[in-house]
């Protein structure tokens, strides 16, 4: 079983990213599905107590209880899936990622998908799932709360890095590669791009952004 972790700051393309890879039938394991299932357990509303309820469970599990109760998830979807690989969104800290690769080994691939400050914010406003996603101040807070949870050293531990300034297709055409499935979502080296892909790419800013859940 091949285990490929994202990591990325807030509108980076983590959330386009796993797109990709359940469009090739690749399982997807979300992190913050762990943190929104134990606000549900608790009897709280997840999008009101989500950052709460993860700081919690890092006190009372320890660091890196988000990673050690995603484990079974990921198992469970690679015992359930043709596929022999298997995607994680959402990785934070060295921590959850020292707790992966103890658990996966050599089979286990950090990805860091990157954007700059600007382009994520364009993306957020266009997404607009809420007021927070068009404030600048509020993605720069948010930005250095990741980083201050580690975000950043996982960022520069990771083991490939995509560049998602680009087009949309270009951004999908590199996430296959990296999960080396082709174009159709068969798996192999064969998803080359074709000659009239850049004529149809449209704008980089509508590219989603993607889930940053946890």
């Amino acid at each position: 079983m091949n285990v490929i972790g994202t990591v990325g700051l807030p509108g980076s393309g983590k959330g386009e990213a796993a797109n990709v890879a359940e469009e090739a039938g690749i399982p997807v394991v979300v992190m913050g599905d762990v943190i929104r299932a134990e606000c549900r357990r608790r009897g709280l509303d997840p999008a009101e107590h989500h950052g709460r309820i993860a700081g919690a469970l890092r006190e009372e599990e320890g660091d890196d209880a988000i990673a050690a109760r995603t484990l079974p998830r990921i198992r469970e979807a690679a015992a359930e899936s043709e596929r022999d690989t298997v995607l994680v969104d959402g990785l934070r800290s060295t921590v959850e990622l020292e707790r992966f690769r103890e658990a996966f080994g050599n089979d286990f691939t950090l990805v860091a998908v990157r954007a700059p400050f600007e382009l994520r914010a364009e993306r957020l406003d266009d997404r607009g799932r809420d007021d927070s996603d068009s404030d600048l101040e509020a993605l720069r807070e948010r930005d250095d709360r990741e980083i201050e949870l580690g975000l950043g050293e996982t960022l520069e531990r990771a083991d490939v890095e995509i560049d998602n300034t680009g087009t949309l297709n270009e951004f999908r055409r590199r996430v296959r590669e990296v999960l080396g499935v082709a174009e159709d979502g068969r798996s192999g080296d064969d998803d080359a791009a074709t000659d009239g892909d850049a004529a149809t790419d449209p704008d980089p800013a509508a590219a989603n952004p993607g889930g940053d859940g946890s």
